[in-house]
């Protein structure tokens, strides 16, 4: 294998990922090799590269998000708060992996599908991410008239408004420029806490709820209540940070060099998930602890309207401003991720360094979600329900392949060389991805059959247990028939994957053969259930 060293990213591209690191909070220079010595440089440097991780971070807490979350706390109180620290090691291990791949390949999420796995995968990927991504833009703008609304805006400036500024933000030509506004909408995300503080959720309660897991409600809700905690993971963990955060490490020309400081960028993400996250937990759980509002969430407006009486007014409209900034965050966020993508796949520049006239593929993508979103949101007879839930059907479906993937592309020693998986982090790893896929499935059953039991719950868990069993127990079989070569991991910050182009296919093992064509298989099924159910509900049966 031939190295490069980071002076080149041989794998890039587009020769504008190349430079300075221009981030929102400071600048590296590209011939800036010194070391990182003493708390000031280290803090320097860690701010200059602070953007990616808290972005997609951030964007994830949505406006689906406030709607999942603030159910649990109305419908369930703190009971559920438990969930979100177990999915502290989920967000961060999938995203580690990406932040590996951006650095040191050079190369977007969806061009190492396509080039690794062939036309098929990096077709499927583009096409229904495009899919997925362009409802879950809808969805930020109905979060947009939800806050609209309760603010008392009218409905058609407050989105023509918003869609204003998510356009003017990424076509300013500056990379730094976007992401300054990008990270002071993230700051904006702050709103949260004195909305917490004003509710005053009790700390005992609070601490218990995140220290004790439970099952609120009784083995009548059972079913209810699962699917409540697929329906938090689902917001949390989705297909499209992978394609956002690779592609824009890669865009912010982050190198292996800085590792550790994307690793800790990525920290202060997920640090800001939780802490909002519990925020509308908590101040949900407060407000209608006791009130006939209690267990029946109707939408983030009716949120809003239980918090300001109990809390006060002013925890109302800081409770609706926060989710018209989650709304337009996550519309910023998804929006790029998509663009990135189809950029990675048809070959065109994709890139926020660029201008408007250089990058016209790129920013048309951009703006044509945008426009479509809010469009449709205005139009009247549009059927919001309906595309709600093909996002929560969609992202069922997508996530399996995007888990798989990524878990394949973090073991390809052409693309990582030295920074490939070690055991420890590929077995928790591939147990992580077991379990978003068992979530995938219920989530996706769910939706199709709105009357799913407990027992059948149950019983997908049971056979998705049985076949990560059976998965694992090949391929330590395998293994042991087939022992690796060590890998030489000394010298990692100057090693970077060789041009696309030349390693071809990545080699498949009859493991790989049968995992992905088990893949297939289940996407054919669910592609033709869901697109039944999608026409019957359509059809109002």
């Amino acid at each position: 294998m031939t190295t490069t060293t980071t002076t080149t990213r041989s794998a890039a591209r587009d020769d504008t990922r190349v430079g300075d690191i221009r981030g929102a909070l400071g600048t590296i220079r590209r011939d800036d090799v010194t070391s990182r010595r003493g708390p000031r440089r280290k803090l320097m440097t860690l701010l200059a590269i602070v953007g990616p991780g808290l972005i997609v971070m951030v964007g994830d807490n949505d406006a689906g998000a406030f709607a999942t979350y603030g159910q649990a706390g109305q419908d369930y109180g703190t009971a559920l708060l438990w969930t979100l620290l177990l999915l502290v090691p989920v967000l961060y291990v999938n995203q580690e992996m990406v932040v590996r791949l951006g650095a040191v390949t050079g190369v977007g999420h969806a061009r190492l599908i396509l080039e690794r796995f062939g036309r098929f995968w990096g077709a499927f990927s583009v096409i229904d991410l495009f899919i997925l991504n362009a409802l879950t833009v809808v969805t930020e703008f109905i979060g947009i008239t939800l806050a609209a609304g309760y603010l008392g805006l009218p409905k058609v400036p407050a989105v023509l408004l918003a869609a204003a500024v998510i356009v003017a933000a990424a076509f300013t030509g500056s990379f730094r420029r976007f992401e300054r506004i990008a990270v002071t909408f993230c700051a904006g995300s702050l709103l949260l806490v004195p909305v917490y503080v004003m509710a005053h959720p009790a700390t005992s309660q609070m601490a218990r709820g995140f220290l004790t897991p439970t099952m609120p409600g009784g083995a009548g809700q059972l079913s209810a209540v699962m699917l409540l905690i697929i329906g938090i993971v689902g917001t949390t963990v989705a297909p499209w940070q992978l394609f956002f955060q690779q592609s824009y490490i890669i865009d912010k020309r982050i190198t292996p060099r800085f590792m550790r400081y994307e690793k800790a960028d990525l920290w202060l993400g997920v640090l800001l998930v939780v802490i909002g996250a519990g925020a509308i937990m908590g101040a949900a759980a407060a407000a209608f602890a006791g009130t006939s509002g209690s267990g029946t969430y109707t939408d983030s407006t009716g949120l809003a309207a239980g918090i300001a009486a109990h809390a006060g007014n002013a925890a109302g409209v800081l409770f609706a401003i926060a989710l018209l900034d989650a709304s337009i965050i996550g519309a910023f966020a998804v929006s790029l991720a998509t663009s990135y993508a189809l950029g990675d796949a048809l070959g065109i520049k994709h890139s926020l360094h660029r201008g408007v006239k250089q990058a016209k593929g790129f920013y048309a993508v951009y703006a044509l979600l945008i426009c479509t979103a809010a469009t449709l949101v205005l139009l009247p007879g549009t059927p919001l329900g309906l595309l709600t839930q093909g996002v929560q059907v969609l992202a069922g479906v997508l996530l399996p392949s995007a888990s798989m993937f990524l878990l394949l592309l973090c073991n390809d020693k052409d693309v990582l060389g030295p920074w490939v998986n070690g055991r420890g982090r590929n077995a928790f790893a591939a147990l992580i991805v077991a379990v978003l896929v068992t979530l995938s499935v219920i989530l996706t059953t769910s939706v199709l059959f709105p009357d799913i039991t407990t027992t059948a719950i149950l019983a997908i868990i049971a056979g998705c247990g049985l076949a990560a069993a059976a998965a694992l127990g090949f391929a330590l079989a395998t293994t042991r028939r087939t022992a690796a070569a060590p890998i030489n991991r000394q010298d990692r910050e100057n090693w970077q994957m060789t041009l696309l182009a030349e390693l071809g296919r990545a080699p498949m093992s009859v493991g790989r053969k049968l995992g992905i064509g088990a893949l297939r298989l289940y996407l054919a099924v669910a592609t033709i259930l869901v697109i039944i159910k999608l026409v019957q509900v359509a059809l109002g049966h």
